[in-house]
């Protein structure tokens, strides 16, 4: 049976900026827009399965699907032709219950949309202007806009396509608005994602000259992350409360270090890139993901931003909506450049620090994570400007940017995690459970392939071919970076070639009931980190330490729905320990515990993984601020020091936690 395995680069998928597939399944890049190296599949293509689907229906049963029942800022909204908030906060929210209730076939969520969607496409003026009469902003409508394109690949309601012919005539025939010190100037390019969405669609030049100049008029991110000015240590550090005022105006916080335009802001050289086809974006995409992690980053993925950037201390916050704008960027990248280490990071960042900031109900969330998060308390704090209650876990805790924005996180990670290939084939571009619904090979034979596995809490994965008839296509599979040793197999016995940080492509006349069988060595590997601190993975998966704890409501916010409710969470247990190993021999130093993964995932009393660990506690590590007090430099001297065995938990499980621990080297 004929058959090709090989990397990603090795197969047909990626050309260069010059040559296009010939007969594509799904709608892709038309010149002259540069071709991309995956194809994004329609919402509802990918349906989550096992652990993602209970998941997806935690949330359904927690806050996205019932915020509007009480929230006022959604209750009363402006989308739906009411009186109440008509800027980003209904657009937000539809971001991720679109997605959301069209993944779960959700006839009640479905219903919820309803209203929003038909307020916007009623409120389309001769203008091309849409919305609420109160909003005066184009900022809204990127958002309003991504929510339609996905309600239209779910439905294919015509209306939508008339809605955007309209209003990006509208952009084309009035004056550029894309202020550098206004929230729509900062994140102008969003509004360019469904501008090539529908040029993919319609080859009219009017959404590209649309794009055009919102790239001509808007600040130009890619000189940004050449440039980046975030490096000293006096600008992104925090000042104590006892730092004078004079000093305290010196600090540089602006829109350009707001850590969700940032995170919005990563995608855009690659928007640029598809327009030009100018490697000069890639590269500056590149550059400035590397500075932000050595400056700024969090072992989690993600890179401190308590509103603004705030340095690599595992004290500093990450904003949520941060999170889900990352995961969002990311995903958009991969499907433009097809990077394998994206993907590895997109699974990072939807593993650990997603679920690490929610609650495993979904009805209370924080504004800010700490990767060392000790104390949740309305207590001041060493942010770079956000107040006092942003790392309670509560129904609007800060700022309720965030209580709209948090739900877009999951589904469209499960949405992203297959795509089409300009080769006719599928990617499985993230790993997890999962069964996609697509057409392939140059017949455009429909297929499903189911993807088993509890990953990322265990590393096999099977893959197995559902179709009425056989097909010849490819079948990429990326093999995470960390995953030296990966195996993977057809059928029973026919090994293929697995290499870590590529995609393995297997070419082959598929038949239902074929099977390829993924297994990941699930090593527990370290980070060296702050402070020369360590940090502990095993396969996505970042593990913190259990910190016992206890939680005290401090206000609830529904007669209805008891659930939603602020939580204070203190520490019951000592956090203060080092880890007491060898970095050269730490598999040695680890016992593993697995189980089941309940239909809470990353609830902490059902964790499906947790690592058993030799510490030290360090008495003199003690907290300041109301935070864990500067990490001790490592390695430390571990005679003297109290040692017992401790118990390290996915990151995702914990309200507290510690996450880059001294290093007590054993010798």
């Amino acid at each position: 049976m004929k058959r090709l395995i090989s990397t990603l680069a090795a197969c047909t998928l990626l050309t260069s900026a010059g040559s296009w597939a010939s007969a594509s399944l799904y709608p892709e890049n038309p010149e002259p827009l540069a071709p991309e190296a995956f194809i994004e599949l329609p919402l509802g293509a990918v349906k989550p399965d096992g652990w993602l689907r209970s998941q997806l229906k935690v949330q359904a049963r927690g806050l996205t699907g019932h915020l509007d029942e009480f929230w006022d800022s959604l209750f009363s909204s402006a989308w739906k032709g009411l009186d109440g908030d008509a800027w980003e906060r209904g657009p937000y929210y539809l971001d991720g219950l679109v997605p959301l209730a069209y993944l779960l076939d959700d006839q009640r969520l479905i219903s919820k949309i309803q209203p929003y969607i038909e307020y916007m496409l009623m409120t389309r003026q001769n203008t091309g202007w849409f919305g609420p009469v109160q909003n005066k902003d184009r900022w809204p409508l990127s958002v309003a806009l991504k929510v339609l394109t996905q309600y239209h690949e779910a439905t294919g309601d015509a209306r939508v396509l008339e809605l955007f012919k309209s209003y990006f005539q509208y952009i084309v025939d009035t004056p550029p608005d894309w202020p550098d010190d206004q929230w729509r100037g900062v994140r102008a390019m969003e509004t360019c994602l469904t501008a090539h969405w529908m040029y993919r669609r319609t080859k009219d030049p009017l959404y590209l000259k649309a794009a055009q100049t919102i790239f001509d008029n808007c600040f130009k991110w890619e000189d940004w992350f050449r440039n980046f000015a975030y490096t000293d240590k006096d600008i992104t550090h925090w000042r104590s409360p006892l730092t004078p005022e004079d000093q305290i105006k010196d600090i540089k916080y602006n829109l350009l270090s707001h850590g969700v335009n940032i995170a919005m802001a990563l995608k855009y050289p690659g928007l640029k890139f598809q327009q030009t086809g100018e490697e000069a974006y890639h590269e500056s995409f590149t550059m400035g993901l590397d500075f932000l992690d050595r400056y700024h980053g969090q072992v989690t993925g993600v890179f401190s931003c308590d509103e603004h950037l705030a340095g690599t201390n595992p004290n500093q916050g990450t904003e949520l909506c941060a999170v889900v704008e990352m995961m969002h960027s990311l995903e958009k990248l991969i499907s433009i450049w097809g990077t394998p280490a994206l993907a590895d990071r997109l699974e990072k960042v939807a593993y650990n620090a997603l679920p690490g900031t929610v609650t495993p109900d979904f009805w209370a969330h924080q504004y800010d994570q700490q990767a060392n998060q000790v104390l949740c308390t309305e207590d001041h704090r060493k942010w770079s400007t956000n107040g006092d209650s942003s790392n309670i876990y509560g129904l609007e805790p800060n700022f309720g940017c965030c209580t709209a924005n948090m739900h877009q996180g999951w589904p469209k990670f499960v949405a992203s995690m297959w795509m089409a290939t300009r080769d006719n084939g599928l990617a499985a571009v993230a790993l997890g459970p999962n069964t996609v619904s697509a057409l392939v090979s140059d017949a455009g034979v429909k297929v499903n392939i189911i993807q088993e596995t509890d990953y990322p809490f265990d590393g096999k994965i099977t893959f197995t071919v559902a179709s009425q008839e056989s097909a010849e296509f490819p079948l990429y599979i990326r093999i995470p970076g960390w995953a030296e040793g990966a195996k993977l197999v057809v059928g029973k016995k026919e090994q293929v070639e697995a290499t870590a940080g590529a995609f393995a492509c297997i070419k082959r006349v598929w038949n239902t009931g074929d099977k390829v069988t993924l297994t990941l060595p699930m090593d527990i590997r370290a980070e060296r980190r702050y402070n020369d601190s360590i940090a502990i993975l095993r396969g996505p998966l970042v593990f913190s330490l259990e910190v016992g704890q206890y939680a005290t409501r401090i206000k609830s916010h529904s007669d209805v729905y008891p659930d939603v409710a602020d939580w204070e969470f203190r520490p019951a247990s000592d956090w203060n320990y080092a880890l007491l190993l060898n970095p050269e021999k730490l598999n040695k130093a680890f016992r593993v515990k697995t189980s089941d993964v309940s239909s809470y995932p990353f609830a902490l009393a059902a964790t499906p993984v947790t690592l058993s660990v030799k510490a030290c506690q360090v008495e003199d590590w003690e907290m300041e601020f109301n935070s864990a007090g500067e990490l001790p430099q490592s390695p430390i001297d571990p005679k003297g020091l109290k040692t017992k065995t401790v118990k390290l938990v996915p990151y995702g499980s914990t309200q507290l936690r510690i996450t880059e621990f001294p290093l007590a080297e054993k010798k």
